[in-house]
C-alpha cells in the first residue's frame, strides 16, 4: 500500500510541476508581449506631441463671440433674477434669468464691476445681491 501512496503523490506532484511550468510559460509569453506593445506605441511617430492631460477624441468647437446686445440683455435679466431672488447661488438664480450659470459668468462680472450686483463666497457656493441703483 505504500507503493501505491508513494506513486499517487508523485503523479500529483509531477502534474502539479507541470501546470505551474504551463502557466509561468503563460504569464511570460503575456508579458512579452505587452512589453513589445508598449515600445511599438513609444517608437512610433506621432503627427503632433501630446501634453500630458490632452484628451484624444472630441474636439471642442471654436467658441463664438457673443454680441454686446445679447450680453447686455442678459444682464439685464440676471439683474432682475437677482432681485427677485437675493442672497441665492447661481444654480438657482440662473433658471430663472432663462440661462445656464454658464452662460451668466460673464453678465455677472459685468453686473459687479458696475456695482449693480454684490457677490459673497467662492465658487459654487457664490451668493448674489441686488445693490441700490
Amino acid at each position: 500500500m505504500k507503493n501505491t501512496s508513494e506513486s499517487l503523490e508523485q503523479k500529483i506532484e509531477i502534474a502539479v510541476e507541470r501546470l505551474v511550468r504551463e502557466h509561468l510559460a503563460v504569464l511570460e509569453a503575456t508579458a512579452s508581449a505587452a512589453v513589445r506593445e508598449g515600445f511599438r506605441r513609444a517608437t512610433r511617430p506621432t503627427s503632433k506631441p501630446q501634453h500630458e492631460g490632452a484628451s484624444t477624441g472630441r474636439r471642442r468647437s471654436p467658441a463664438r463671440r457673443r454680441p454686446r446686445e445679447e450680453v447686455a440683455d442678459l444682464e439685464e435679466r440676471l439683474y432682475r433674477a437677482v432681485c427677485a431672488h437675493p442672497g441665492e447661488t447661481m444654480a438657482v438664480i440662473a433658471p430663472a434669468a432663462g440661462a445656464t450659470p454658464r452662460e451668466l459668468n460673464r453678465p455677472a462680472i459685468v453686473l459687479r464691476r458696475d456695482g449693480r450686483v454684490r457677490s459673497v463666497g467662492q465658487r459654487g457656493s457664490t451668493r448674489y445681491f441686488p445693490m441700490g441703483e
